[in-house]
């Protein structure tokens, strides 16, 4: 276990070793390799990174959700919950230590029995998350009632829908009595949708998906993950495609609801400034690993890590008029086993790739805070220009063409500045 995660005294989650693999007709695909996290109770912890990199197939391992062809091959996570703990303890006793349990310990039918109560997501796309044909506040009692059923066993999925047949649903429609979803139910989910500030809760849960803005939808998913008052909620890219006003609106509310409710938030983006507004602890992630991660100060202050760099020299310096973008050369890798190697995965578009980057880095501590740490061998070593690999190294590898370092054909001077930067502009200060 890293030294710095197992130091944390109130990590609601911890995360070791998780690898992710599906297994395709063109190879195996590492999308999660090795990560390593840990989230406190009441935190925001954000995992930022290019499309491609692995961060919404890590939230997605953590709470089950990996679908054929992918497979989970290893790794540990440790929730803590006494009375989980407890729960299971007789049953698995390897997978209990004291107060936390290892989810990967445990059979499938126990871990999704946690899905809603415990762990809960809002997903990219609301639209196609709700039913069109069934209302909103009747897709929400659902949810609400699935966990009521449940909470009654935890260690059971049975309760949550498996009894209720089509019969059941028909027999529904003409006797009240014999309706999945309770009347008290019906008043929970009106609760919460009242409570993500949605406007005439009581009308607009008669309302179809379809009569929904996309910020109304967006809070009306919140409200149905909420339904379990879960301890984790997971949020995957939660403002995509919402205007910023509605955006900044999305991001508030969560705020307010984690200082009301007291959850954690797993917070998955692609947006720095998403992150800079919300998280306290922020993740790094590139081809499958965390990079670099720390506390924000750490990430956007004190950055180590040529790719975090690279992120934050991509945003618009709003201060700065007339300043030019510096955006990364290349692209993502495809995480094909066969293409990737053993070395340093952002070596090909790195700006101050040398020899030693050829091998796979370690997780480095800094000089930082406690939790700061970077799998880039700048953390220990400064930037030699004569040690530096020649811009056509990776040329002709098994890399796609997107992925090598520019041609001397193709720089301009800025790229070649970006190329060859002075060794005390490694760690700076965010511009």
């Amino acid at each position: 276990m890293p030294e710095v995660l197992a130091n944390m005294t109130d990590e609601i989650l911890r995360v070791e070793g998780l690898k992710t693999r599906f297994f395709t007709d063109e190879g195996q695909v590492n999308a999660v390799d090795g990560v390593d996290l840990a989230i406190e109770r009441g935190d925001t912890y954000g995992i930022v990174g290019e499309s491609g990199s692995g961060k919404s197939v890590t939230a997605r391992s953590i709470i089950d959700l990996i679908d054929s062809p992918g497979e989970i091959t290893d790794g540990e996570i440790w929730y803590r919950n006494r009375e989980f703990a407890d729960a299971v303890a007789d049953d698995y006793p390897d997978a209990i230590d004291d107060d936390q349990v290892d989810l990967l310990r445990i059979p499938p039918s126990i871990r999704r029995s946690l899905r809603g109560t415990h762990f809960s997501m809002i997903f990219q796309d609301p639209q196609s998350s709700f039913n069109p044909s069934i209302t909103v506040g009747e897709q929400i009692a659902e949810a609400v009632e699935v966990q009521q059923r449940a909470s009654a066993n935890p260690r059971s999925t049975r309760a949550r829908s498996q009894n209720y047949t089509l019969t059941s649903m028909a027999l529904g429609t003409v006797l009240q009595s014999k309706r999945y979803v309770t009347s008290a139910s019906r008043e929970r989910a009106i609760e919460l949708l009242e409570l993500v500030g949605i406007p005439d809760p009581v009308e607009r849960a008669d309302e179809y998906p379809h009569e929904y803005s996309g910020g109304m939808l967006q809070r009306a998913m919140i409200a149905q993950a909420l339904a379990g008052e879960p301890d984790i909620l997971v949020a995957d890219e939660p403002t995509t495609a919402l205007d910023v006003t509605i955006q900044a609106q999305i991001l508030d509310l969560l705020d307010d609801l984690k200082a009301e409710t007291g959850m954690t938030i797993l917070l998955i983006t692609h947006n720095l400034g998403v992150v800079a507004r919300m998280c306290d602890r922020v993740g790094v992630m590139y081809a499958g690993e965390i990079v670099e991660r720390g506390t924000l100060e750490d990430v956007f202050d004190d950055y180590v890590h040529p790719y975090t760099a690279g992120l934050l020299g991509s945003v618009p310096d709003l201060e700065g008029a007339g300043g030019r973008l510096q955006p990364i050369s290349g692209n993502v890798p495809s995480l094909l086993d066969h293409e990737m190697g053993d070395r340093c995965h952002f070596a090909d578009r790195c700006p101050k790739a040398m020899e030693n980057c050829l091998n796979h880095p370690p997780e480095y501590p800094t000089s930082g805070s406690d939790d700061h740490a970077v799998r880039c061998v700048l953390a220990e070593t400064e930037y030699d220009d004569e040690k530096a690999l020649p811009d056509d190294y990776f040329v002709g590898t098994d890399r796609p063409a997107g992925d090598k370092h520019v041609g001397p054909d193709d720089r301009d001077e800025d790229d070649e500045e970006r190329r060859h930067p002075p060794a005390e502009t490694t760690g700076g200060e965010h511009q």
